[in-house]
């Protein structure tokens, strides 16, 4: 019987484990795929990754604890092509469990064109974000504001009286992004701010010694 020479069996096996390694490799890469929307809905659904809900909470009327208080901070930022000014208007606010809260925002259009943003946020620890209400925020619509336009912005939020007792503070977080298209909005205010300082610069008389 003739038997296989040795080479040819090392160069099969060597395909064998290629064509293994090739397969593992796409598996993987397809599964990072459906990880994707796997991975949203579970954050959705838990509140692990600090996601809150993108609709207005329309539920029943909740009990207000008054035997607890939770101090909420408010936390707010530009994504790095966004020319606007965003700031709350408090820093902190602290509240029962149950009880309706207004705070409100404010945003100022830097450009001189009129511009379109969302405000995406989040809540930390990402525990409590399931249990963060929003009954009405500025973040569910996209923003438009005209050229050096600004305004304030409220946000209506409950929190449920059934988040876990050990949870004493949480963070609120907005980013506000630019709608794609606007970008170069902030090419032209950069240069705004370029021409006045250099204006600034010449009207300010030079001292001699």
């Amino acid at each position: 019987m003739a038997t296989q020479p040795e080479g040819s069996k090392q160069d099969a096996s060597s395909s064998k484990v290629i064509r293994n390694l090739l397969f593992v490799v796409i598996a993987m890469f397809g599964f990072g795929f459906a990880l994707v929307p796997l991975y949203d809905t579970f954050c959705s659904l838990t509140g692990l990754n600090g996601k809150t809900d993108g609709e207005a909470y329309s539920g029943d009327v909740m009990h207000v604890d008054n035997s607890r208080n939770i101090k909420v901070e408010f936390v707010t930022s530009l994504n790095e092509s966004m020319p606007w000014e965003f700031k709350a208007m408090q820093t902190s606010v602290t509240v029962h469990p149950g009880e309706p809260t207004k705070v409100e925002f404010f945003v100022r259009n830097l450009t001189d064109k009129d511009m379109i943003g969302q405000a995406i946020p989040s809540v930390a620890p990402g525990l409590a974000a399931s249990y963060f209400k929003k009954t009405e925020c500025f973040c569910f619509t996209q923003q438009t504001l005209k050229a050096g336009e600004e305004k304030e912005m409220p946000v209506v939020f409950i929190v449920d009286p059934s988040i876990d007792e050990d949870i004493h503070e949480i963070t609120l977080s907005y980013t506000f992004f630019i709608k794609p298209g606007s970008e170069d909005a902030k090419i032209h205010a950069d240069e705004t701010a370029i021409k006045a300082k250099s204006t600034v610069a010449l009207s300010t008389p030079s001292t001699q010694h």
